[in-house]
């Protein structure tokens, strides 16, 4: 049954929509007067965490945001960067955690459908996509499901929308067990000249509906996801949106050819608070108010009322404004694609928001303060003291070094992800340079060619628990590693900073130190954050996620002929370490996934030591002096060796003499700044030495020969049977009988 808008506003609906006590007594003293029904449900919809970033805004003021290329930083649907000849990459990492918990499938897809519809709004054709994910503990009943429904969703959008998913993490953890995290990437290419932005401009211009019809799925659903889950959490279901791939591709390609006519004056995808939020943002962005009929907007459900039309969040919806002598022209397109193009509106010139439902005016509402006047909080929060590091003389060492190396290689947060990424489609469009299990995806530049795009999306949650200063930089440098791992000069970041309930000093605590730590990197590193988005409240019953600032990054490779893989050695070749040996053992892999100890502090960061090794591994990759690089990272050197030896399908004789340390460390150490390269052995000599001359610590650690991966008289494993440890782990979880025990 259809709400009316006459419904009596009480304390405990001004609680369901999510508003304190003194935001609600903000409401009134801006309007004067008691809301309608659906003023509440608008005012609750742009002031909720989800959409008004009132916990975080403040510190989120302090990224740096601007740099030499930045064409657009934060603000819009995308950041965008410029990568010359005329050309930029759109991207923004977005988290849609809360639907994917309750319904995994739509919620995953919707997600991915967000994601890429930010980018193409600015005018890009997206290129590249990718996923952080992260799960509760296997063990538990919901996970095989969440893992499942997570991984068919994104694959089925992505793959039927026709864009390659070309890389991401897949991680498991207990305190995930209530609140997985789901958080998309996109890229596109667009033309410098030709970035389309969502302020309106200009008075008594027509605002035109396009895309997919309006219905009841995802009412609310911004407000759902600024708040924690509770028991009961199965009656937020129907707030989860529906996707529909095929009608997205439609969107895109019409939205595009739309583009090239001139008529788009501003455009804006209708995401979170679907109708609401968009018409708000366009208009409070270009200081116009905005009139809209909702008799004129499309629908697919009957009798729907204002409330449930300016709150649904169905997807493939956009909302624009439109130079009037174009219309004609401009509703031929979307007629021709088959999709929905109806004016419901007009832009004004007093700042006022006007809702029409059936004759009547249900909200007239001042647009600024709902689109930039939103509370902004400055909650206390709690500096997290700093753990004692812990000395590698207080480890024991394992009995069988090359057991403990199996067991990392076969435990779920260190197996291969295969079975994942083998359900995207990572080809597609055909510019794929690399698969998913390398440090990271690399994509043609289309009309170049030798120009290419590298991504990657990297954080190490439990460092950020242990410290979140250095987790926040780690997770930035990581980020920039992996990517400058390929010969990629890393160029801008996104940032998808997940936490739990900003209300409790001390995840606040966590958020400001992360988020202080993410900009001291991205200051050092020259890679400035252009995009993103904050998700709180990821919490069940009190329980908070681990502390989770997801970093993705873009970097360019000018000539990908000399791009640097996982797996390019070569027999004979030298292999190298960069950087120094390992000795951090504090909040390792191994000890977390072979000793079940999370222990000490995280490895600490030196931004000037990442700059000075990053700088000369790139070099060197630029320059075709090495045949495959790979960073070190979690699970350290022994890890990293015995992924290279799988990739290159080689085996690699290692020598550690002359190392200092305990073996254990040098093996599983965590330290920063570090890659392992390999070398044609006629060029070794001139790599080390160009080393030494620019300063960057080195080892010879030994060479790649053989079938299998000997570390002095540690570990000798055959390459295939790493191999079959390391892909065993993932088929034979997700096949594994569901289990019946209580959640």
């Amino acid at each position: 049954m259809t709400i009316p808008n006459t419904i009596p506003i009480t304390d405990e609906l001004i609680a369901a929509h999510g508003l304190k006590p003194d935001e609600y007594q903000r409401i009134l003293d801006l309007i004067g007067r008691e809301p309608t029904f659906t003023e509440l449900g608008i005012f609750s919809a742009m002031w909720n965490e989800h959409c008004s970033y009132k916990s975080s805004k403040k510190w989120l003021k302090t990224l740096p945001t601007t740099g030499p290329r930045v064409l657009q930083g934060p603000g819009e649907n995308a950041g965008v960067v410029d990568i010359g000849d005329g050309d930029c990459v759109v991207f923004k990492m977005e988290s849609h955690n809360h639907p994917s918990y309750i319904e995994p499938y739509q919620g995953a897809a919707t997600g991915v459908g967000g994601i890429l519809r930010d980018v193409f709004t600015m005018g890009a054709r997206p290129i590249a996509a990718m996923n952080a994910l992260r799960f509760g503990d296997p063990e538990h009943a919901k996970t095989r499901h969440l893992v499942s429904g997570v991984v068919a969703g994104v694959g089925g959008y992505g793959n039927s929308f026709g864009v390659p998913t070309v890389g991401g993490e897949v991680e498991f953890d207990a305190r995930y067990n209530g609140n997985c995290l789901v958080n998309a990437f996109a890229a596109g290419i667009a033309k410098t000249d030709a970035i389309f932005l969502s302020e309106a401009k200009g008075v008594g211009l027509p605002v035109v509906y396009l895309g997919a019809k309006t219905g009841r799925d995802g009412v609310g659903g911004a407000t759902m996801a600024s708040a924690e889950f509770d028991e009961s959490i199965e009656e937020k279901r129907p707030t989860v949106q529906v996707g529909d791939p095929f009608t997205e591709k439609c969107l895109l390609e019409a939205c595009l050819e739309l583009m090239q006519t001139g008529a788009v004056i501003a455009i804006q995808d209708m995401g979170a608070a679907g109708l609401t939020c968009s018409a708000v943002e366009m208009g409070a962005k270009g200081g116009l108010g905005v009139e809209l009929d909702l008799d004129k907007v499309p629908v697919r459900e009957e009798n729907m009322s204002a409330y449930e039309m300016m709150l649904s969040e169905s997807q493939e919806r956009m909302l624009m404004v439109l130079e009037p002598e174009k219309e004609a022209e401009a509703k031929a397109i979307f007629v021709k694609w088959g999709l929905d193009f109806a004016i419901v509106g007009h832009t004004t010139d007093d700042l006022r928001f006007r809702i029409l439902h059936q004759g009547e005016e249900v909200a007239n509402l001042p647009i600024k303060e709902l689109g930039d006047e939103a509370p902004e909080y400055d909650r206390e929060w709690r500096e997290i003291g700093s753990l004692s590091p812990l000395a590698a003389t207080d480890v024991e060492e394992p009995e069988d070094y090359g057991q403990a190396l199996l067991d990392l290689l076969g435990s779920p947060n260190n197996s291969s992800r295969r079975w994942v990424w083998e359900q995207y489609d990572t080809l597609i469009q055909g510019n794929s340079l690399q698969i998913p299990g390398g440090d990271a995806g690399v994509v043609r530049v289309e009309g170049h060619d030798t120009k290419a795009l590298a991504f990657s999306s990297d954080v190490t949650p439990r460092y950020v628990e242990a410290d979140p200063f250095e987790g926040g930089k780690q997770a930035v440098a990581e980020c920039w590693r992996n990517l400058t791992a390929t010969g990629a000069e890393p160029l801008a970041s996104t940032d998808n900073l997940n936490f739990g309930n900003p209300e409790r000093p001390e995840i606040m605590g966590q958020l400001v130190m992360a988020i202080q730590g993410i900009g001291e990197a991205c200051l050092a590193l020259d890679f400035p954050i252009v995009s993103g988005n904050v998700s709180l409240y990821n919490e069940t019953n009190g329980e908070g996620i681990l502390p989770t600032p997801t970093i993705g990054g873009v970097g360019l490779i000018p000539d990908w002929a000399n791009m640097a893989r996982i797996g390019g050695a070569t027999s004979g070749d030298a292999v190298i370490l960069i950087g120094s040996d390992g000795s951090h053992l504090g909040q390792t892999a191994w000890m977390r996934d072979c000793l079940g100890r999370a222990e000490g502090a995280p490895p600490p960061v030196d931004l000037m030591e990442e700059r000075r090794n990053g700088d000369f591994v790139r070099s060197a990759i630029r320059n075709s002096l090495i045949s495959s690089c790979h960073d070190i990272s979690s699970g350290g050197l022994a890890l990293a060796l015995a992924e290279m030896a799988m990739a290159s399908d080689l085996g690699m004789d290692i020598d550690l003499s002359g190392s200092q340390g305990p073996s254990h460390a040098l093996l599983f150490g965590e330290d920063q700044a570090r890659y392992v390269i390999t070398v044609p052995a006629d060029m070794a000599g001139y790599v080390m030495a160009s080393a030494e001359g620019a300063g960057v610590p080195f080892r010879k650690l030994g060479t790649v020969s053989g079938a299998s991966l000997k570390i002095d008289e540690l570990i000798s494993i055959p390459v295939s049977a790493l191999r079959t440890t390391h892909e065993s782990w993932f088929p034979a979880f997700m096949d594994a009988p569901v289990a019946m025990a209580a959640e």
